[in-house]
């Protein structure tokens, strides 16, 4: 093994994933820390999936370092933290936290922090990341129901999370190339710096950054700072051209769309789905808690329906603060995601096999009531989301797992539309 990556929720997995593939690396992804007898399948990279981006901070980190043990025990040369590219976590975490455990645990001095994901619109400017044209701090992500990100300086938000001292490789710096990275890394080694934020704006950026990372033990930020880190392994001569197939066969089944995100992007697309005529089924947290609606009840609706249905609890940030006052914010994530999967179990037994889920932490947990260990990568619908096939479960299953903020408006229709 030659990368070995952690990652804070199963979506951003499945993206990191695809960029290792993409960039030539055999790739597989773990649901959860592997077992001593996993089956790495004699891959390049692997990247662990975890369920910690909104977990308290502690569990996080102990998580995060079983995954470490697991990853550098079967060899890894290089770790990466992989977080979201709108750098989800509160003041507490967790990807301070994470990043200082795991700074420490491997006995290393120094790393990066570089959410930038330019293809989908994230970039960093001296030190503040950018969603589109807007700063995160006036995005939509400032209403996220978990996560708000209210700050775009992620240097602030690095000393917030963080003991550790932090320091900022700006744009100027990084267009010198590879080797003013480099210097840039040894000055902040010498001031006592660990953790630099580095400006990022394109995918030529995330190439530089990647080349200069190559001495790095640990790597932290989104998917696109990986697009560098392959060619690294290749100049070393352990790496080949590539060894990828673009071979997928998604198994028989019905088909159908699970959705909890409440993110801008995926209610564009559920409002999208819904004009053009998609049979939908909304799921009301309060209905949930007040035992109205079970998910028997959803099963039935959707077995009963023709074409793909959508199941979706995604709803205008108003109505989701209204049910956060009634039910606590955290429970009120916690019904729906329960729900939905309780729903995609009791699919699969009626012969759904075929399943796109939009929201990470919804991702986590149909993935978890499916019973699938690792994952097998597929070809990419959008930007940052694959359809991807199970590995080790009982049944073959064909799965897209969404970041709430990826894909285009049309994303659904556009994803079965390639597996048809």
């Amino acid at each position: 093994m030659l990368l070995g990556a952690i990652a804070d929720d199963l979506t951003g997995a499945t993206d990191l994933a695809l960029m290792l593939s993409r960039e030539g690396m055999r790739t597989v992804l773990a649901v959860g820390v592997p077992p001593d007898d996993f089956e790495y399948q004699g891959a390049d990279a692997v990247v662990v999936a975890l369920k910690s981006r909104t977990s308290p901070a502690a569990e996080a980190v102990t998580l995060s370092l079983r995954a470490l043990a697991c990853l550098t025990g079967s060899g890894a040369r290089q770790v990466m933290f992989k977080y979201c590219s709108t750098f989800d976590s509160t003041p507490e975490g967790n990807i301070g936290p994470v990043a200082e455990a795991l700074l420490e645990a491997l006995k290393t001095d120094i790393t990066i922090v570089c959410p930038a994901f330019p293809a989908n619109g994230r970039t960093v400017y001296q030190g503040h990341l950018f969603v589109g044209d807007q700063l995160l701090s006036e995005s939509p992500m400032k209403d996220h129901p978990l996560t708000p990100m209210t700050d775009s300086s992620l240097v602030r938000l690095m000393h917030a999370q963080t003991r550790l001292p932090v320091g900022l490789v700006d744009r100027k710096t990084v267009a010198g190339g590879p080797a003013a990275v480099r210097d840039a890394f040894e000055r902040a080694r010498g001031q006592g710096t660990k953790l630099l934020v580095v400006d990022a704006i394109s995918d030529d950026d995330l190439r530089v950054i990647g080349e200069a990372a190559a001495g790095l033990r640990l790597v932290t930020g989104g998917s696109g700072i990986a697009i560098g880190l392959p060619e690294n392994f290749r100049r070393a001569g352990l790496l080949g051209v590539s060894r990828i197939t673009s071979r997928f066969a998604a198994p028989p089944g019905r088909a159908v769309t699970l959705a909890g995100s409440c993110s801008r992007a995926t209610r564009d697309q559920i409002a999208t789905a819904l004009a053009a005529g998609t049979p939908a089924f909304r799921v009301d947290p309060v209905a949930i808690a007040e035992t109205r609606l079970s998910p028997g009840q959803v099963v039935e609706w959707a077995v009963a329906t023709e074409g793909v249905p959508l199941i979706y609890s995604s709803a205008e940030p108003q109505a989701v603060r209204d049910a956060q006052q009634r039910l606590g914010r955290d429970r009120a994530g916690e019904i729906v995601e329960h729900f939905l999967a309780d729903a995609a179990a009791g699919l699969l037994d009626r012969g759904f096999s075929r399943f796109l889920v939009a929201g990470g932490e919804t991702s986590g947990a149909v993935v978890g009531a499916l019973g699938v260990p690792a994952l097998l990568i597929g070809p990419e619908i959008d930007p940052g989301v694959p359809w991807t096939l199970s590995l080790g479960s009982e049944r073959p299953l064909a799965l897209a797992l969404k970041s709430g903020n990826f894909g285009g408006t049309g994303f659904f229709s556009k994803a079965w539309e390639m597996l048809s």
